[in-house]
């Protein structure tokens, strides 16, 4: 399950824009955050350290103010391009889909109705946890930790080096639960397509099944799937549950080696007040946009899934239409 289908660039163009998009956010929103991080070190030095009086620090808390409305735009615009670029990519695949099912028509279909009619409406909206939180998250992750190491590197290379050496754990870890996950949701996907292709079916056919005496019978084959679907469900959800204890916990770590560090370095004097504090504040900043891709990755799993079941349609030829009337 890749992070970014290519085929999501090919059916739905969309996507290219809102991903460079996220980009140019996501590189505005780590200039911030390292403004931030000298804007509050600097006013803690100044009042603590040289008894600045708060008539003095007016500037920097006034600019202080200003990084963090920036960050708060900059986060409202990054949802307001998540949520119209999942609109209208919902839109396209939806109109994609229905149109190329229409003419490959029943004879080289290979979904039934039920499971037709879910993938279009259930499946494709399960594409939103995709766009307004997994993609802006994946971008975040890419340009932030690079720019924030960057940043710590000129000040002090020790705690740059221990975030470069452990940020690349929390990768490694989400492939290994990306594994799980996949199989996990892929198998409740397909449930929930029986289940509404079956369910279908038996409306479709519900004056012939009584007519037989085999309403309650199929009443308890509906039953039987949805449970199915219901531990399916469950399981998933153990997982993601799992997952991002792991995840929040080996970033945890991550952090407490670097202020270990800094706090060892500030006692004996070989690191001043200021350098220290800004690496404290930027060191979660570092870890916190590759926890939040563990943990938007599973609600994201299931519009990845039935994106998978979108696209094999979408690639299925239709039949060769021949000249003969």
């Amino acid at each position: 399950m890749k992070p970014v289908d290519p085929r999501l660039l090919r059916y739905a163009r969309t996507t290219r824009v809102f991903l460079a998009a996220a980009v140019v956010l996501g590189l505005a929103g780590a200039g911030l955050v390292i403004a931030q991080a000298m804007l509050i070190a600097e006013i803690v030095v100044r009042a603590f350290q040289h008894h600045t009086p708060p008539s003095e620090l007016t500037t920097p808390l006034a600019l202080l103010a200003a990084v963090s409305l920036g960050r708060a735009l900059v986060s409202w615009l990054t949802e307001l391009a998540a949520h119209r670029s999942s609109a209208a990519v919902k839109s396209e695949l939806r109109l994609r889909l229905l149109t190329h099912a229409t003419a490959l028509g029943p004879a080289r279909l290979d979904k039934p109705t039920g499971e037709l009619a879910n993938l279009a409406t259930r499946g494709i909206d399960a594409l939103d946890d995709y766009f307004a939180r997994y993609l802006p998250q994946l971008a975040l992750a890419v340009v932030v930790p690079a720019a924030l190491i960057a940043r710590i590197l000129t000040d002090d290379w020790i705690s740059a080096a221990t975030i470069a050496v452990t940020l690349p754990l929390i990768p490694v870890f989400m492939v290994l639960i990306g594994w799980a996950t996949q199989a996990r949701t892929d198998r409740q996907w397909r449930l929930l397509s029986r289940l509404s292709g079956h369910f279908l079916d038996v409306v479709a056919g519900l004056p012939t099944l009584k007519v037989f005496g085999r309403a309650k019978a199929q009443a308890e084959n509906i039953r039987a799937i949805t449970a199915d679907y219901r531990r399916a469900t469950l399981r998933t959800l153990r997982i993601a549950f799992l997952s991002s204890f792991v995840l929040e916990l080996l970033s945890t770590i991550s952090v407490a080696l670097v202020a270990v560090g800094i706090g060892m370095r500030l006692v004996h004097g070989e690191l001043d007040l200021y350098t220290g504090l800004v690496v404290l504040i930027l060191a979660p900043e570092a870890y916190l946009p590759l926890r939040q891709v563990g943990v938007h990755y599973h609600a994201a799993a299931e519009g990845l899934s039935a994106a998978e079941e979108v696209f094999s349609t979408l690639e299925t030829e239709p039949a060769p239409t021949g000249t003969t009337p």
